[in-house]
């Protein structure tokens, strides 16, 4: 049994003349980034890797977001996870060892949520708040893996959780 958790990056600057890989978080988005952080090791456990892209927005979540892990996963920064598609994400998933049971994922919207909703199984209880809305910055999506990694895709997951930041708005900073 694996766990896998796709997080999209914290709320970037906007585009203005800067070139889309090299957005930057907004002050906003430094400010959810860790008060998500502080939030993650308790909810999500020990991650045992973190697959980021390599856009500046998604490093700059990275970092914020793991300050309270302990230990601190083994992480990979790929630029295949820049903007990927559905089916790309998934065919990186695939890939992964055995061994790596607690993953997160790190990357952009439109891939990360249309890859939750296609993941999901309709039945979880969290399902309908994730397929009901956009995925918005800073949200984590959790599934329960089956049997294994190269199987990924071939059946519905369990969605065990459904992180934004307005649902952790309630509890205590």
């Amino acid at each position: 049994m694996s766990m896998l958790h796709l997080f999209r990056h914290a709320k970037s600057s906007a585009k203005g003349d800067v070139d889309d890989y090299e957005r930057q978080l907004s002050r906003r988005g430094r400010e959810t980034a860790r008060r998500v952080g502080k939030h993650l090791p308790a909810k999500l456990g020990a991650i045992h890797l973190v697959l980021c892209s390599s856009a500046r927005r998604t490093r700059e979540t990275l970092e914020l977001v793991l300050a309270r892990f302990v230990p601190e996963p083994r992480i990979l920064i790929e630029d295949e996870l820049y903007l990927a598609a559905p089916e790309r994400l998934r065919m990186r998933l695939r890939r992964l060892d055995a061994r790596d049971t607690n993953v997160l994922v790190i990357g952009h919207n439109p891939g990360l949520h249309d890859l939750a909703i296609a993941l999901a199984d309709n039945d979880s209880p969290a399902f309908r708040a994730l397929a009901s809305s956009k995925f918005p910055t800073a949200a984590c999506a959790s599934f329960l893996v089956l049997p294994d990694w190269s199987a990924l895709g071939s059946s519905q997951l369990k969605l065990t959780d459904y992180i934004t930041p307005e649902s952790l708005a309630g509890e205590e900073e």
